[in-house]
């Protein structure tokens, strides 16, 4: 950019983010520790001047807004700090589906698809014996709000304010009716009621519920939930990754549409496939 270019562009910047912070010539002199003449001689748009290093510095620490900005290099006014504060957050995770900041991010959702790699079983599709079953080794956790919540997200989804799509490994299935793995120690009733809801579930509310079933010896995934698109979460045990940055979250939707598209099992026979998994 040619000097004259940038020196009326930094005019133009460094004028917004003052009224922006409601913040006068004198005002921001003081706050830099310069002359108010020098403000205003950056401020002439008939004198093409730029100011040094150190009080750019000062100037964007004084506005709330980076020296990059001002300057012309970026069209993002937010310090690079604020940036990434905004586009990636770390939020604590209950061992909940009360989890409150989870309700909130479905609400926020309404009207887009939900997609969720869940960690074990989906939680919404999750029965209350099972969920019983969890909690015994959550003493200081009560049940009867998982089991209300969770209700309550299944009557969200029947409703129809959102698509849900829910990859899963297909081995999450197996264990689930072998007893193996995580669902070792839990009875075998228990267990085939659980999956038979879940074949139920998703025929009875297909297409609205979608359920595909990947390998996890050829595909891969992290638990992950992609909110529409301007959020997508990743969970990583004690809390979750929150990304608001558009490129992350399409990066995000992208892989969950590469394992739909590597499913072993299509949404549309996922009963079938559970069917013939209890009888065998």
């Amino acid at each position: 950019m040619d000097k004259r270019d940038r020196s009326k562009l930094f005019k133009q910047r460094l004028l917004e983010a003052m009224e922006q912070e409601k913040t006068s010539r004198s005002e921001l002199a003081r706050t830099t520790g310069v002359d108010r003449s020098t403000i205003g001689q950056l401020l002439n748009v008939d004198i093409p001047r730029l100011p040094n290093g150190q009080l750019v510095a000062d100037l964007a620490s004084a506005l709330g807004v980076s020296a990059d900005w001002l300057l012309g290099l970026t069209n993002r006014p937010e310090r690079p700090g604020d940036i990434i504060a905004a586009a990636m957050a770390l939020r604590p995770a209950e061992r909940s589906s009360t989890d409150e900041q989870l309700l909130s991010w479905h609400e926020e959702a309404a009207g887009y698809k939900v997609r969720h790699v869940p960690a074990t079983l989906p939680d919404i599709l999750k029965t209350e014996r099972v969920l019983n079953w969890e909690y015994s080794s959550f003493l200081d956790q009560p049940v009867i709000p998982a089991i209300t919540a969770l209700r309550d997200q299944l009557n969200w989804l029947q409703s129809g304010v959102s698509d849900y799509e829910i990859s899963l490994p297909i081995h999450e299935l197996q264990a689930c009716a072998e007893g193996t793995a995580y669902y070792e120690g839990l009875e075998q009733k228990i267990r085939y009621e659980q999956l038979e809801f879940i074949a139920d579930t998703c025929s009875q509310m297909f297409p609205r519920l979608r359920l595909f079933l990947f390998d996890a010896h050829k595909v891969f995934s992290a638990p992950v939930t992609i909110f529409g698109p301007g959020l997508a979460v990743i969970y990583v045990g004690q809390c979750y990754l929150a990304f608001r940055e558009t490129e992350r979250v399409r990066s995000l939707s992208d892989h969950f549409d590469w394992l739909v598209r590597e499913a072993k099992v299509d949404a549309r026979h996922v009963p079938d496939y559970i069917h013939s998994l209890l009888k065998r």
